[in-house]
């Protein structure tokens, strides 16, 4: 086996739901070689998500890893998993000579490229992306293979920004504060506004206390719920940062979401998290449920393909009832105690 490295990049240059899917890696290198400094190479505005991430030493902007020198805590990185395949930024790793540069086979520039080849197809595989992360750590003597439940408590997003009391002031202490986020920026397919307003409309406002999540850019697509529930709900969208909104997130009691981003965050503070999935490979949620030991998924027990086409609707997702997810989220409450009146 080779010398253990005493830095590492991990770089996951995509969206926040799979650079939180990506944060046990970084748990799974510490628990192996507790004295590695780990370096999560990602976008800007992911960086509130690895910031919060115990198992993570330093940030590193794909922009500034691009045109300039890069260190970890001073020292040239000494190797790289490319967990998300880019030709870039593999050509990138390559031209900065660091000693090893781990990617999967399937990817041609990475024969090119890397130095560390790892033999798996995603596409084909029957596993989570959680656990197909993992493969990549193979070439450092590293073959765990742990269960998505044991997955669900390695995130270690322990390291939350205080939240400002003018956000703090839309919890209501005495009911269940749960956030619905109906969008998706196009990333996912969506459960629809009809079935979020008829959820809101089946939920008890004497026991919770709904807030409606969103990008400010999301605000006029969200018109319609508002116009229908009027002040059933806290409208939030756009007020924070993504900063603000985990430590806000980590307050509240659940969230209800598509496969996006804010989802796999609530999962992995530990929060109740109820996803709404289309059964459709590769997007359904044997590869992409949330993980956590109070996440759960709604999705059609069929096989479809029927909606594959990007921007086809989904009447597999669309068909999922309210009233499921409504007795759902009352199982949850009930079991975390909480008979609010």
């Amino acid at each position: 086996m080779r010398q253990i490295p005493h830095n590492i990049i991990i770089s996951r240059t995509d969206n926040i739901g799979d650079v939180v899917l990506t944060l046990p890696v970084a748990a799974v290198l510490k628990k192996h070689f507790p004295d590695i400094k780990i370096g999560f190479l990602g976008k800007a505005y992911t960086k509130p998500v690895i910031d919060a991430c115990r198992y993570i030493d330093a940030f590193i902007d794909v922009d500034d890893f691009n045109r300039s020198p890069v260190t970890i805590l001073g020292r040239p990185p000494e190797a790289i998993l490319h967990l998300f395949p880019d030709p870039a930024i593999a050509r990138r790793a390559q031209r900065l000579r660091i000693p090893l540069r781990i990617g999967t086979s399937n990817r041609l520039y990475h024969w090119l490229t890397c130095n560390e080849l790892v033999f798996f197809s995603r596409r084909k595989s029957s596993l989570h992306e959680a656990q197909l992360n993992l493969k990549l750590l193979e070439p450092l003597g590293i073959t765990d293979h742990l269960s998505l439940e044991a997955l669900g408590h390695l995130f270690g997003m322990e390291k939350l920004q205080p939240l400002a009391a003018a956000m703090q002031s839309y919890i209501r202490p005495g009911k269940y504060n749960l956030i619905l986020h109906p969008k998706s920026k196009g990333s996912a397919r969506e459960w629809g506004l009809d079935n979020f307003i008829r959820l809101i409309g089946l939920l008890d406002a004497d026991r919770y206390h709904i807030l409606i999540s969103g990008t400010a850019k999301e605000r006029s697509l969200l018109q319609p719920l508002f116009d229908s529930v009027g002040d059933r709900v806290t409208d939030i969208t756009g007020l924070m940062g993504l900063d603000q909104f985990i430590s806000f997130i980590a307050l509240c009691d659940g969230l209800v979401a598509n496969s996006t981003g804010p989802l796999h965050i609530a999962a992995a503070l530990g929060k109740d998290a109820f996803g709404i999935f289309p059964p459709l490979r590769p997007i359904h949620p044997g590869r992409w449920a949330p993980l956590g030991p109070r996440a759960r998924v709604f999705v059609l027990d069929k096989v479809c393909n029927d909606c594959k086409a990007p921007g086809t609707p989904c009447s597999c997702i669309l068909s999922i009832q309210p009233e499921s997810v409504q007795q759902a989220i009352n199982i949850a409450a009930s079991v975390n105690k909480l008979h609010l009146h």
